[in-house]
């Protein structure tokens, strides 16, 4: 049955918008309560990085093989929320098994927060990024290109933009991190029960068995015929090089903000918020330069809008050059609106170019494909790049007597640096686009 049109597009939006939500609190608000509930130490988050990117990448395989054979995105979707919204609050959890401390009782609890991540991070690939963004690719076409790469560039910003200030607001000044995972989690699963019954699978779609299920499984480590697909190589490329630039900085913004500058966590929300609404502007001119095939033109923009963003916050925000007693901060708001238009522009731009380069019988297995160079290995080397950073430049020694590290904008400096490098695939994808277009 075809998906009624209405409907889509509210699927669209709220299983969208859910789904950022839940990322968002995960990719800051989960590193804030690391900070505020384990230790002030970024090597935890590090783990939580990799290992939450590696449960991901084996999730996006294994359920994008099942999703194609079964021939249903649907039923991933539906049981991946449930699923991502039960573990959700289950890490929230982690909290009442006391403070860390020294040796094994450190490590014991930084061990268990790091696995609960990792099991929400598997169950939240299984509906998001295999059910939720395979049903998009098998419902998009040329007329809805556009709309589609627009909505789904700026949900992970209204995620952000809505997950940075009612999370601060839920958070509140107790850091009541429990409630902030309950009304998520519950949200979450709400939408999976929801979809059981409103969401259809495209007509399209059908079964697709290669082979038993393990022949199919391992046949996408198939490199040389992976490679084939050359254009889609260096579009995967970009998405490495750019992500890893941003993971290296927005995983700590949260941290730097609260424990660095000085701000409250409601306050953080509403200066990120306000320039993230301001920067969703820019998706409306892309939609048609996107249409009009324009593509490297916006991802150059992009790359350039986002890099003077982060050397605006290495050259003029610091403890010294913000008022934390007020939102009014000009010029750190500039910065956090340049590094997001940028970040909206190449989102948009980059989600629609590989999308439609899938090969219309395995995009489950695509999508897996995607999530090693868009999570796997942003969120293993940026951490690399960013914990000795930290650890270097800054340490101090609590009230308690115990070594802090807090993030300075020294890792902005680093995103600034790497940013760029995005431009090197984008020369060769461009070059492979126009012969498959000439």
């Amino acid at each position: 049955m075809k998906q009624n049109k209405t409907l889509f597009w509210i699927l669209i939006w709220t299983l969208g918008l859910a789904g950022q939500l839940c990322w968002n609190m995960e990719n800051q608000w989960f590193n804030t309560f690391v900070y505020a509930k384990i230790a002030k130490d970024p090597t935890i988050i590090s783990w939580m990085l990799a290992v939450s990117a590696t449960a991901t990448t084996v999730s996006t395989f294994l359920f994008g093989c099942v999703s194609d054979r079964m021939g249903s995105r649907k039923k991933m979707v539906s049981w991946g929320y449930i699923l991502w919204g039960i573990f959700t609050i289950a890490f929230g959890l982690t909290q009442y098994m006391g403070g860390a401390g020294e040796g094994t009782v450190y490590f014991g609890l930084a061990f268990t927060v790091v696995a609960a991540d990792a099991i929400m991070s598997f169950f939240g690939s299984m509906g998001n990024d295999i059910g939720f963004n395979a049903w998009i690719n098998d419902n998009m076409d040329t007329d809805n290109r556009g709309q589609l790469g627009a909505a789904l560039a700026v949900q992970p910003v209204i995620g952000t933009i809505v997950g940075t200030v009612a999370g601060g607001l839920l958070v509140g000044a107790d850091d009541n991190y429990m409630r902030l995972f309950i009304v998520i989690g519950l949200a979450v699963i709400l939408l999976g029960v929801v979809s059981m019954f409103a969401m259809e699978d495209s007509p399209q779609l059908v079964p697709s068995k290669k082979g038993t299920f393990s022949e199919q499984f391992f046949s996408i480590l198939n490199v040389s015929e992976y490679l084939k697909h050359t254009e889609l190589v260096w579009v995967n490329l970009m998405f490495a090089v750019f992500f890893i630039s941003f993971n290296t900085y927005f995983t700590h913004l949260g941290n730097f903000m609260i424990y660095y500058l000085g701000f409250t966590p409601d306050t953080m929300g509403i200066i990120e918020g306000i320039g993230l609404i301001l920067a969703m502007f820019a998706t409306i001119p892309a939609i048609r330069m996107i249409r009009g095939d324009r593509m490297t033109m916006l991802i150059v923009l992009a790359v350039i809008l986002n890099m003077i963003g982060l050397i605006m916050v290495v050259i003029f925000v610091s403890p010294e050059t913000v008022d934390t007693s007020t939102i009014f901060n000009p010029v750190f708001m500039l910065a956090i609106l340049l590094i997001g238009v940028g970040y909206i522009l190449f989102l948009q731009t980059i989600t629609v170019w590989s999308k439609q380069l899938y090969p219309e019988d395995a995009r489950g297995q695509f999508e897996g494909i995607r999530i090693i160079f868009f999570v796997l290995i942003p969120m293993v080397v940026a951490p690399l790049i960013s914990n000795p950073i930290i650890k270097q430049s800054g340490e101090y020694v609590d009230e308690y007597g115990f070594t802090a590290y807090l993030p300075t904008n020294t890792v902005f400096l680093a995103g600034a640096i790497l940013v760029p490098l995005t431009l090197i695939p984008l020369y060769f994808a461009n070059r492979e686009h126009k012969k498959a277009t000439m």
